[in-house]
């Protein structure tokens, strides 16, 4: 146990942000650099080394919490970067964006603020690239076996490291310029910068991983031409049917899915543009969805300059505390504020847009929405509560359905897809087809950061004995493994 009154006597201390005034004027992430390793020190020694810890349950990885807090709490960097990467690839990745369903499961949360872990995690992480720790491990020995990867989200960014490291000839096929699906496009700069994404590129491309960009899989190279040349192919294409809003005017120009928004803000600060094609300056701005793509949208906007930002939700606002019927260690549904929501903008819960109206020339103008409840098993609206927002940009945040299948990939490697549109796969991660599995949002449906890479690494098992009829890789979890969510 790191420090055996820790719980008792250092109070919970999260990492600093910037200012907002200084930060809304960049794109560099929110947080000051993590130089007060003495606080981090102390933060990990609250961890209270729990006979049954019930982090691990939380965390889909498994993750080695109180085993990496003691050594951060020793200042054994060393030490904890080597249990936290035995059971995490880009431990820099998730201690940056997952929403921490650990930190939920601590024990100590139960009557107290529970354990910092997602902020010892990313300063171990980050001390140990600053020091020189994180190195390429290159297999001793070569398989003769190769394995096509479609996609590099972080579920395929996984799967390929593990599977390069046990000696594979791997290849990443990503249909975008850049490495690095959702987390190069989706994710904002000012949450991520991009450069940890091309270290862990290089650091695997020092393995052996070799990669693919701009190649689409079921145009640029079908299905069935990587079942011939490869000896498995591995879907991790994720889940990028977004969900879309079919009310009166939607047709109206301005009104864009998120995922078409916030990757012209990221190719900007790529280098790609001066302006981006699609901008917030000046405009009022609707959001239209709560969770962490709304807050991404309006983070942007507020930095592109926008004259408002509303967010909307038609779920009512959540409690500030944990609700009773929720109750440890489940991942609660809390009101959340995000660097984004301390930064500006409205936000508006529990009511549904009813339709849009333009201006003369076919721009969206105005938002229509009115108040809504749940009953009746359905929401319902109030009479009397129809109003008016203005609104020059919309941008929509509203979810994922299901894998994408418009470019013929499914039908060209034959796999079945499941009720809810994603592809459907056994208990090792396999699909239908012999030799063709499925790992991440693409067989899960849209999911966390952590539940992708925990399937990535668990599917490069799954690989790895059909390839050679044994593995030692580890594997967290199966495909029927459910987070610790209401």
């Amino acid at each position: 146990m790191a420090d055996p009154k820790g719980f008792l006597t250092t109070p919970k201390q999260l990492a600093e942000r910037r200012p907002v005034d200084v930060r809304l004027r960049d794109w560099n992430e929110v947080y000051v650099e993590r130089s007060l390793l003495p606080i981090i020190s102390k933060q990990a020694g609250r961890c209270m080394d729990c006979g049954i810890p019930f982090c691990h349950n939380g965390c889909p990885l498994g993750n080695l919490i109180p085993e990496w807090n003691d050594l951060a709490f020793r200042d054994d960097w060393t030490g904890a970067i080597e249990r936290l990467h035995a059971t995490n690839n880009f431990p820099e990745f998730t201690g940056r964006l997952c929403p921490a369903p650990c930190e939920s499961a601590c024990v100590l949360g139960i009557n107290q603020d529970a354990v910092t872990i997602k902020n010892v995690e990313v300063t171990i992480i980050d001390k140990a690239w600053d020091n020189g720790g994180v190195t390429a491990q290159i297999p001793e020995r070569l398989s003769g076996k190769t394995v096509a990867v479609v996609g590099s989200g972080p579920a395929g960014l996984a799967v390929a490291q593990q599977l390069t490291r046990a000696g594979h000839t791997v290849v990443v096929y990503e249909r975008a310029d850049r490495i690095g699906g959702l987390l190069r496009y989706g994710i904002p700069e000012f949450k991520m910068e991009k450069r940890h994404i091309n270290r862990r590129i290089e650091q695997m491309r020092a393995e052996g991983t070799r990669f693919r960009t701009g190649v689409s899989v079921g145009e640029d190279i079908t299905g069935q031409q990587l079942r011939e040349r490869f000896d498995a192919v591995v879907v991790a294409a994720g889940a990028t049917t977004a969900r879309d809003l079919p009310v009166p005017g939607r047709e109206f120009k301005g009104i864009h899915q998120a995922m078409e928004y916030l990757p012209l803000a990221n190719k900007v600060q790529e280098g790609d543009f001066v302006e981006p094609p699609i901008s917030a300056k000046g405009k009022h701005v609707v959001v239209i969805g709560g969770g962490d793509t709304g807050a991404d949208c309006l983070g942007t906007a507020l930095r592109q300059g926008a004259a408002s930002v509303t967010q909307l939700e038609i779920m009512p606002r959540p409690s500030d505390e944990r609700p009773g019927n929720q109750p440890w260690p489940t991942m609660p549904m809390t009101y959340k504020v995000t660097s984004a929501h301390e930064e500006g903008g409205e936000r508006v819960y529990a009511v549904n847009t009813t339709h849009f109206t333009g201006d003369e020339v076919g721009n969206v103008a105005e938002l229509h929405l009115v108040e809504v409840e749940f009953k009746d098993g359905r929401f319902q609206p109030i009479e009397g509560t129809e109003r008016a927002i203005p609104a020059q940009l919309v941008t929509l945040a509203m979810g994922f359905t299901g894998t994408d299948v418009k470019n013929g990939l499914v039908e060209q490697l034959g796999v079945d897809l499941d009720a809810r549109g994603n592809i459907g796969r056994d208990a090792k991660f396999g699909t239908n087809v012999d030799g063709v599995y499925v790992c991440g949002d693409a067989g899960r449906g849209q999911s966390l950061i952590v539940w992708a890479i925990a399937e990535g690494r668990s599917a490069a098992a799954a690989v790895d004995k059909y390839l050679g009829g044994k593995t030692a890789l580890p594997a967290p979890i199966r495909p029927t493994d459910r987070p610790l969510v209401v």
